[in-house]
């Protein structure tokens, strides 16, 4: 499996997790589908951290969509919720920045501040998917050399993030269903056969903020009928 593959199935999955907002104002089953994204989103970072041949472009480039984005993300995100939040674009070059830091950095220990300090960042800054979506990244980064320990380093992510709902909820359903979608999305990554494939360097960037738009239009023009 190809990386172009990996991004279309990402892409597909964030479309049909947003088109339950679109479509209905609310939370339905088609998030369920759309817990698949992110994990595959976060392991393509660390890819394009991989073979970039300009860092510094990468990081520009994840920083400006970032800002281009946060209008069509803060419209759609009115249809959940008042709050301020921002866009996953942002959480992405935080868990790039993550990367890049612990490469650079002299002294390990001063890395696991920055990125303690990166994470409380995307917690009060409200970014979508928070410190777990940053820490994600990081730790798809430190296990992508052995698919056995990418394959545990995801799970022991997945009981970070759903264990806490389980013990809350009494296994309520819901999130139960999210820990078995989300869990789902190591069988892609696992799949991904180290090529290229076909070349969507900026389709990913434009189609975040194209289809929240979109989205969010499609909810106007329901709620008004």
């Amino acid at each position: 499996m190809t990386s172009f593959i990996l991004k279309i199935i990402a892409c597909t999955t964030m479309f049909i997790d947003h088109l339950s907002y679109g479509l209905y104002g609310t939370s339905t089953w088609l998030n369920y589908i759309g817990r698949i994204a992110f994990p595959i989103f976060a392991f393509q970072i660390v890819e394009g951290y991989t073979h970039t041949k300009d860092l510094k472009k990468y990081f520009l480039r994840l920083f400006i969509f970032a800002i281009v984005s946060e209008i069509p993300f803060y419209l759609f995100h009115t249809i959940i919720s008042n709050t301020f939040a921002l866009n996953v674009m942002f959480t992405l070059f935080l868990g790039l920045f993550c990367i890049w830091v612990w490469e650079k950095a002299p002294f390990k220990p001063l890395a696991v501040w920055f990125i303690i300090v990166a994470c409380i960042i995307a917690e009060l800054s409200n970014m979508d998917y928070g410190y777990w979506g940053v820490l994600l990244v990081f730790i798809f980064y430190l296990c992508r050399s052995n698919k056995f320990m990418l394959a545990f380093g995801f799970l022991g992510m997945l009981l970070l993030k759903y264990v806490p709902f389980f013990i809350k909820y009494n296994l309520y359903y819901k999130y139960v269903a999210f820990f078995i979608f989300t869990l789902l999305a190591i069988i892609p990554i696992l799949l991904y056969n180290g090529e290229q494939g076909k070349k969507i360097k900026y389709f990913l960037y434009i189609f975040y903020p194209v289809h929240l738009l979109l989205l969010y239009g499609l909810h106007q023009i329901l709620i008004l009928q």
